[in-house]
């Protein structure tokens, strides 16, 4: 039979901490499961890690055991998520900074011969003054995550007879 997990012993401010946490409606859902596990096994010493898990909503039967050799070995900071390995960024935060440098300028005073970005012009302009090509998927990912918002172009001309059944007769010949 395997070694049951013990909780280890809690100073007040962790305990305070644990019962705050598992109470959180502010708090990321995954942080208060885990503290939940913490908290479950304060109030019921004799309770193991697996059934503590289970009652915090996990499936399995081995997450109670290790958010509890987390805590242990960690304390609170156990309850954070790790960094995950994956793909580096292509392009460091000095790229980002100057394409929305870039955008926050308007074109005309840059010399271009017109007054709004497109995606387009924002990505030629770019790679002309930076040297450096970034993709359509790109530029609106860190556009949208900025708060820019593209807008639409619109024609004023677009079905005008619906609009005014007189247009034809004041437009004139």
């Amino acid at each position: 039979m395997p070694k049951r997990i013990r909780l280890r012993a809690l100073t007040a401010e962790e305990e305070a901490e644990i019962k705050r946490l598992a109470v959180s409606r502010k708090e990321p859902i995954r942080r208060v499961q885990r503290a939940q596990i913490i908290a479950a096994m304060i109030e019921d010493p004799e309770l193991t890690a697996t059934e503590a898990g289970y009652r915090a909503g996990f499936k399995s039967s081995a997450i109670g055991v290790m958010w509890v050799k987390r805590f242990n070995e960690d304390g609170l900071a156990g309850l954070e998520d790790r960094p995950r390995p994956g793909r580096t960024p292509v392009h460091d935060q000095e790229v980002r900074g100057a394409l929305v440098s870039l955008a926050l300028r308007k074109p005309r005073s840059l010399g271009y011969p017109f007054e709004l970005w497109t995606l387009e012009r924002l990505q030629n302009a770019f790679k002309e003054r930076q040297g450096v090509h970034l993709s359509d998927s790109t530029i609106w990912t860190w556009m949208a995550e900025e708060g820019f918002e593209w807008k639409r172009q619109q024609s004023w001309f677009q079905e005008v007879e619906k609009h005014d059944p007189e247009f034809v007769e004041k437009r004139g010949a």
